[in-house]
């Protein structure tokens, strides 16, 4: 079992930054992929960057100038710094992580990036 614990979310202005973490625990070796997801109201959960032990790095084309993931070492802790918000960046973040084939989520956090 992995466990995943995110935190971070909030209300911010448009143009506004927010660092999201995320704690991995349990079982997290070997790692294959992290990452983070969001969703929108009305949509469907979407990818919004991953990177693989290999240390590739693939963000969704709206967020690749604005936000960035970073990670420790052994990539159990990881980050989303998210700069210059815009309204439609509004949704609930997930981090993601890959570990023995089975994917695992975070609880979510709420970001609301109001106009």
């Amino acid at each position: 079992q992995v466990q995943l614990v995110e935190s971070g979310g909030g209300l911010v202005q448009a143009g506004g930054s927010l660092r999201l973490s995320c704690v991995a625990s349990g079982d997290t070796y070997p790692v294959n992929t992290i990452g983070w997801y969001r969703q929108a109201p009305g949509k469907q959960r979407q990818l919004v960057t991953t990177i693989n032990r290999s240390g590739n790095i693939n963000y969704e084309d709206s967020v690749k100038s604005r936000f960035t993931i970073s990670t420790d070492n052994a990539k159990t802790t990881w980050f989303l710094q998210m700069n210059n918000l815009k309204p439609e960046d509004t949704a609930l973040y997930y981090c993601y992580a890959l570990y023995y084939g089975t994917e695992y989520w975070g609880q979510g956090t709420q970001v609301t990036v109001s106009s």
